[in-house]
């Protein structure tokens, strides 16, 4: 299932959400050289910026690229931080607005936008801003616990989209969203409940990622889905905190009718 768009209007132009997407874009192409910079300075920014586990869950540790590979400081012999590395808990920022591709940024911005328009409407746009920052740091924080040897740095907006993703499934679950859905190697677009959509993606993250625990660690990259389940769930168990309004289109839509 792809989401397409959904079918609640926003009161008001959406401007965090926009600047959001406009930041990260700037990161991928401006920061980072997207589709310009070497794959050596590529790889070296994303260790720098990046949320790497290792140096979150050891204070005063940390990890740079090293012949190919990424050594940690007690792992492998690495010498102390140096000067010009960011301070660790910088990363967990700086990594929220890095990603690893064009199609990993399209479709992170592409669920911000359908989604996360709504809820900066319902919590007004500082309040946005803290939600969504907070969302990626509890996907980084998350995906630490749970692999707190890794150096494999986490990049992306997905923890803190998937924290929109967790608010909208509750504040809007019977909101309509058109859907691209693949059924083998033909595909259709349906309308289906916002609840049935953003439900099916956490299965799909909580399955994937309990795959992942049984699996080998082999030191290389790939989809962090505890950060994704990280963000839904503070999404899920943060939105009441920080949205005071649903949309009144959608209340006169589902309220339940009086007998």
């Amino acid at each position: 299932m792809f989401p397409l768009k959904d079918d609640i209007p926003t009161r008001r132009f959406p401007i965090v959400t926009v600047l959001l997407i406009v930041a990260n874009v700037f990161m991928f192409f401006g920061f980072q050289g997207a589709f310009t910079a070497s794959e050596t300075d590529a790889n070296a920014n994303t260790v720098e910026y990046g949320a790497i586990p290792y140096e979150l869950t050891h204070p005063g540790k940390h990890c740079e690229q090293a012949g190919g590979r990424i050594a940690c400081e007690g792992q492998a012999g690495v010498s102390g931080e140096t000067d010009s590395q960011p301070p660790t808990w910088l990363t967990v920022l700086t990594a929220m607005f890095m990603h690893g591709g064009l199609l990993h940024i399209a479709g992170n911005m592409l669920f911000l936008w359908i989604f996360g328009n709504n809820i900066e409407d319902s919590m007004g746009r500082l309040r946005f801003v803290l939600f969504y920052l907070l969302g990626g740091v509890a996907a980084v924080g998350l995906q630490a616990l749970v692999d707190p040897g890794s150096a494999v740095p986490t990049i992306g907006a997905s923890g803190a989209v998937a924290a929109v993703l967790g608010g909208y499934a509750l504040l809007y679950p019977r909101a309509r969203v058109v859907t691209l859905l693949f059924i083998v190697i033909f595909f259709t677009i349906i309308e289906l409940p916002a609840l049935l959509v953003l439900g099916g993606w956490f299965l799909l993250q909580a399955v994937n990622g309990a795959a992942d625990l049984s699996q080998p660690v082999d030191g290389a990259g790939g989809v962090a889905y505890f950060a994704h389940i990280g963000g839904f769930l503070f999404g899920l168990v943060a939105i009441k905190l920080f949205a005071d309004r649903v949309h009144e289109d959608y209340e006169r839509a589902h309220r339940a009718p009086v007998y």
